[in-house]
């Protein structure tokens, strides 16, 4: 019965360790009985039982007002032996339905390393004789010992477990609030912007969005979806520029089937789908003036007609529309209609750029810096003093969107723990500069530097990682080896992503 001689003390998963456990201790007993059961709360639950019946003993819950051997062995930290058919303590009810019952049982505290008792363990004679467990008092000595050992191994293993279990749940719940979109600003004209959404929440009446592109406005809508009485029902989005004008129209209203060539069955629109809820129209200055006839009744009357339809349909659904044009300038060019501008901006919110919130860039970097740390599974960057005056001297003509992104770009090439100012690129250094590559800061004078030269507040991360993957390439002359090992990855890690990105070396590069 040495304890050494056991692999289950090196087990940490607390279901298996205490399976090994229970088994070893019924083995070394030549029983086929037994049970583990822990105190929570006001009850002892049993965690793992082995034998005839052991599927219904496990799980069993008794509660701690009720008469039990392990409820007695547990509150009094002392083992025992009870004759099942004479000892009041035994909760024969457990075993009402059981073909073969207890006849002996041998229960022992189980123990943490500060002698506090979390729970038990029994060790069952079925036999009508009561002669299969050992009970001789040299043997149960040293079968103690054993208990007491296994009992410190299975506390460690739960600890363990419960600790892990914890950090994962923290983990996820940082993991699932940095990886949403959120609000950050605390400049005072930012703060205006948002004590009108809160505001605007509060009330029906459709709302406009302005701003210059990357500002949030977005975030701002689902802000107000989500402080609204609307919040538990749809939020559906649409890019009025991104689609054209029959396309848009079949999104927007629906149609029936027949209405038009491929119209194979019916198609609910945005507007019946989010009935209830609300619609956040992006890009509003970019919608067809036909559809917005059709955008005006459905402000007007709550009646959307499908396409092909011959009647409307009543719908309830909240509007928020955004733009970064100047809506009035198009109105006098009679671009926009007038009595839809009227209807749509009865609650106005302007977002500021981010040149006009230059307190909120450090918070912005930080939040950003978090979130790609935390979404890449490694460790957080920091910011140099040198580096935070340079991003907060910036104009920041892509707004918020071309921050993220520069963000991003510098947690990939940023060797170091800190990013310091010679990792700025140059266009953001030399404020008022042209765009100058991104990468080596002293590519701008090398020949063939044109060829690298991006505009970052109209990349997409996918776009800025092909660029940065080609640069390093061209920069190694197309050794994978050398440019993986200056990326940071191995090399298969860097072949893949070449491969995922549609990198391949063109003939031209032979040359």
């Amino acid at each position: 019965m040495n304890p050494s001689n056991f692999e289950l003390f090196k087990e940490l998963n607390p279901d298996t360790l205490q399976k090994k456990f229970l088994n070893s201790l019924l083995k070394i007993q030549n029983v086929q009985r037994g049970s583990i059961w822990i105190k929570k709360d006001n009850t002892y639950q049993c965690i793992e039982a082995a034998g005839a019946e052991a599927d219904q003993i496990k799980g069993v819950s008794i509660d701690t007002a009720h008469p039990s051997i392990v409820g007695w062995v547990i509150e009094n930290k002392e083992m025992t032996v009870a004759e099942t058919q004479s000892d009041r303590r035994h909760y024969k009810e457990v075993e009402d339905k059981f073909d073969i019952k207890s006849s002996l049982i041998l229960c022992f505290p189980l123990f943490f390393r500060d002698k506090k008792v979390y729970g038990a363990v029994q060790i069952i004679d079925t036999t009508p004789e009561k002669n299969s467990l050992n009970l001789d008092k040299g043997y149960l000595e040293h079968f103690q010992n054993l208990v007491d050992i296994c009992s410190i191994a299975l506390s460690n293993a739960i600890l363990y477990a419960t600790e892990k279990k914890i950090t994962q749940n923290l983990k996820s719940a940082l993991r699932e609030t940095k990886s949403k979109d959120i609000i950050i600003g605390q400049s005072p004209s930012f703060r205006k912007c948002l004590d009108l959404v809160k505001s605007y929440a509060e009330t029906e009446f459709h709302v406009l969005v302005t701003g210059e592109s990357g500002t949030g406005k977005e975030l701002v809508a689902e802000r107000i979806h989500k402080a609204s009485q609307r919040k538990n029902n749809a939020f559906l989005v649409q890019n009025c520029s991104a689609i054209p004008e029959t396309l848009l129209a079949s999104e927007l209203f629906g149609y029936k089937k027949g209405a038009f060539t491929g119209a194979t069955k019916d198609k609910m629109g945005l507007f019946e789908a989010a009935d209830g809820g609300t619609v956040f129209l992006d890009e509003i200055g970019d919608m067809p003036m036909s559809i917005q006839a059709s955008l005006l009744r459905v402000l007007q009357k709550n009646e959307i007609k499908p396409l092909g339809d011959t009647t409307s349909r009543i719908v309830d659904v909240r509007i928020v529309a955004a733009t970064n044009k100047d809506i009035k300038q198009m109105i006098a060019e009679n671009s926009f209609r007038q009595d839809l501008f009227y209807r749509l901006s009865v609650l106005p919110v302007h977002l500021p750029p981010l040149r006009d919130r230059r307190e909120d860039i450090p918070l912005l970097a930080m939040h950003f810096l978090e979130k790609e740390a935390l979404k890449a599974g490694t460790l957080e960057k920091k910011i140099s003093s040198e580096a935070m005056h340079a991003l907060t001297s910036y104009s920041w003509p892509g707004n918020i969107r071309e921050l993220e992104n520069l963000i991003r770009y510098l947690m990939v090439t940023a060797e170091d723990e800190y990013i310091e100012l010679l990792n700025i690129p140059l266009h953001v250094r030399n404020q008022g500069a042209s765009i100058e590559p991104f990468g080596d800061p002293g590519a701008a004078s090398q020949k063939g530097a044109s060829d690298f030269i991006v505009n970052l507040c109209s990349m997409s991360w996918p776009q800025l990682e092909k660029e940065y993957t080609i640069a390093l390439l061209k920069k190694a002359n197309w050794n994978i080896t050398w440019a993986a090992r200056a990326s940071g990855l191995n090399r298969s890690t860097f072949a893949s992503r070449m491969r995922k990105l549609g990198i391949k070396r063109d003939r031209q590069d032979f040359e």
